[in-house]
């Protein structure tokens, strides 16, 4: 696990400068705080900070091949690379290092640009081949590890794990500009991030996740391409059982395959079924007791540490818990600089938290993230099958007008219980399938984002709405089955912008691995050939993973209701931050863009801090917002600071500068 980034001349091979590489490169210490190395020839410029997990000894980077004509900087894990190396061996190449780094080099000099095929594993790399002319840049399949890239209007393309190593380009001589894109503002505010490929600003992109970048000098730039994606064939016709045994075995070998470290390695254990199933599984492949690491909070409303407990004691594993104070919200600045673009998933706090912990213990540590949207756990998943029933039921024409007039005249209700809070279905039943999935995931629905924007940003979107960014994944998910259609909806947009950036931006502020055995890709297709009714059975949720590991996890563990990683933030905004909110939302430096509403601002504030409403989520987004603004597009170079103090396990953490 490391950071990368770099800079290459698309025109020619200009002489670049060296203090602007490395400042690049110092702007992700955190990212790798072992070593750092650079490199720079006529037109090119790698860098690339290192966090030492395989290969200690000799797997430095950036890293050549035999005659250095090739040379590229990686950024993730390649979990099949021993036996990719053998087959390379076989073929001719020879190894001077036991890293899966080199293996990707032998593997592009082997397989070229269809080289990321046989990769299993999460990954971001850069390569240039100097004798093909050739930069070559891919990312994973699920988009587990980031790359962002941008090209300057002199023709510099620059590239990096976090956005800010391009910003680090800019010394006041010119570099990437920090425009923003009103199109990515409306995204963030509709959905909490800014949707891949886009960025923040209007110069930046992400590379999509499965996709390629292949750019030869002195050509015009390319989109990029994709290598890979799920299908929903739900065509396979094992038995449950079969299915069952299955699973558990496909789940030990992804879990074993991400135990291969020479570091010190554990789990995050929530005491959720997904975190457990993992540690599980691992407990059945160690020699000793398992690592696991737990955040528990001082309210019991949030507070799921006794289950994570049982599991602990079950497979007796070396369980440290930490405490978090439920007003643990000193951490907003630092996250706006740690996220880069505005973010609005408040569990953010939590998993910085557990992050830190098991740093103190670890250096890798698996994780349950992917679960839900693999096997089928999200309560909303089984909210939209009900919907979709009865929108299957009504024709149209009946359909629309009915419930789009309950949905208009039916009282926002948030003081009521779930059942009753009806207003979001109706308005769901009077849209397509595809925008009703939209609409209930937003955090802003599109009625309360036309009150949000001022006229002014409503020209400069031109009629832009982030359902776009859903319509466009839709038309390419290559099926009509309900559930499979959303969660094909979000392997491309949630997990990515939420789940994935969230897990690697805090784990890698505390230099912290994090791998991901419910996203192997192998995996995830297999699943994919399953039927939906193995996934979603009644209102259970997750039903084939439940059932496969009944053997292995308790009742109270796999069908107790599920809690979530969740923060306090109505009460936030009514208590301790009530003020802060109040500054934030009301400021200057929202008003200052032109972009808001003053009137709906403030009465999302004071009918949020009265109590008439619940507007948490929204405040939450403006706040984030604002923050980003000053910590990022004001407050110059968005780095976070080399610095190294002592904790108590005598290990480096960062300090924000």
């Amino acid at each position: 696990m490391c950071g990368i980034t770099g800079i290459f001349d698309t025109r020619a091979a200009r002489e670049l400068a060296p203090e602007r590489l490395q400042r690049m490169n110092d702007s992700q210490w955190h990212r790798g705080p072992d070593e750092g190395s650079i490199h720079l020839e006529p037109g090119l410029g790698f860098g690339h900070r290192r966090l030492s997990i395989i290969d200690i000894a000799t797997g430095q980077q950036p890293l050549f091949n035999a005659d250095h004509s090739v040379v590229i900087v990686f950024n993730g894990e390649i979990y099949n690379y021993q036996p990719l190396m053998a087959e390379l061996q076989g073929l001719g190449y020879a190894f001077h290092t036991k890293s899966d780094t080199e293996v990707i080099v032998h593997a592009w000099e082997a397989w070229g640009e269809a080289c990321v095929q046989r990769l299993r594993g999460m990954f971001a790399f850069t390569i240039w081949d100097r004798n093909k002319q050739t930069l070559f840049i891919a990312r994973d399949r699920l988009g587990v590890k980031p790359m962002y890239w941008s090209l300057l209007d002199d023709g510099l393309l620059l590239f990096g794990s976090e956005l800010k190593s391009l910003l680090a380009y800019d010394d006041g001589r010119g570099g990437m500009k920090r425009e923003i894109d009103p199109l990515a503002v409306e995204e963030y505010f509709a959905l909490g991030y800014v949707a891949e490929p886009r960025c923040i600003f209007k110069q930046a992109r992400k590379l999509p996740p499965g996709h390629t970048l292949t750019i030869r000098r002195g050509q015009p730039l390319p989109e990029p391409r994709p290598f890979w994606d799920v299908r929903f064939t739900l065509d396979n016709k094992i038995s449950q059982q079969d299915a069952e045994a299955e699973l558990r075995e496909r789940l030990r070998e992804s879990v074993r395959l991400r135990m291969i470290a020479e570091v010190p390695l554990g789990a995050f254990l929530s005491g959720g079924v997904d975190s457990s199933a993992v540690v599980a599984t691992m407990a059945g492949l160690s020699d000793g007791p398992v690592n696991t690491c737990s955040i528990a909070f001082d309210d019991p409303a949030f507070n799921e540490s006794a289950f994570a407990q049982i599991v602990a004691d079950r497979y007796q594993t070396n369980h440290r818990v930490e405490t978090v104070k439920s007003d643990d919200f000193d951490l907003i600045d630092l996250l706006a600089r740690l996220y880069d673009e505005p973010y609005a998933d408040s569990s953010a706090i939590p998993t910085y938290r557990v992050c830190q912990l098991a740093r103190k213990h670890v250096t890798v540590a698996l994780s349950g993230d992917g679960g839900d949207e693999s096997f089928g756990g999200y309560r909303r998943y089984r909210l939209h099958l009900m919907e979709e029933r009865m929108r299957s039921a009504l024709p149209a024409g009946l359909r629309q007008p009915l419930f789009g007039l309950l949905g208009r005249v039916y009282p926002k209700a948030d003081w009521a219980p779930r059942v009753l809070r009806a207003k979001t279905t109706f308005e769901g039943m009077a849209r397509s399938s595809v925008e009703a999935y939209f609409h209930s995931v937003s955090i802003l629905r599109g009625p309360m984002r036309a009150q949000l924007f001022s006229p002014r940003f409503k020209t400069e979107l031109a009629g832009y709405s982030a359902q776009e960014v859903f319509d466009f994944h839709a038309r390419r998910a290559g099926t009509d089955d309900p559930l499979a259609l959303i969660q094909y909806l979000d392997l491309k947009t949630y997990l990515v912008g939420d789940i994935n950036t969230k897990v690697d931006r805090a784990s890698m502020a505390h230099s912290l691995e994090v791998r991901e055995p419910l996203m192997d890709h192998e995996l995830v297709e297999w699943l994919g050939s399953l039927p939906s009714s193995l996934k979603i059975r009644g209102q259970e949720g997750k039903y084939l993973f439940k059932k496969a590991m009944e053997p292995q996890l308790s009742d109270d563990i796999l069908y107790r209701p599920k809690m979530g990683f969740a923060v306090p933030l109505a009460r936030w905004f009514r208590g301790p931050l009530k003020q802060r909110v109040r500054d934030a939302v009301l400021g200057e430096r929202l008003a200052a863009t032109g972009w808001f509403n003053p009137d709906y601002l403030r009465h999302l504030v004071e009918a949020h801090q009265s109590g008439a409403s619940d507007y948490s989520a929204p405040l939450w987004t403006l706040l984030m917002f604002e923050s980003f603004l000053r910590q990022v597009v004001d407050g110059g170079v968005s780095t976070l600071s080399a610095a190294p103090t002592p904790t108590r396990a005598g290990e480096e953490a960062l300090v924000l500068s």
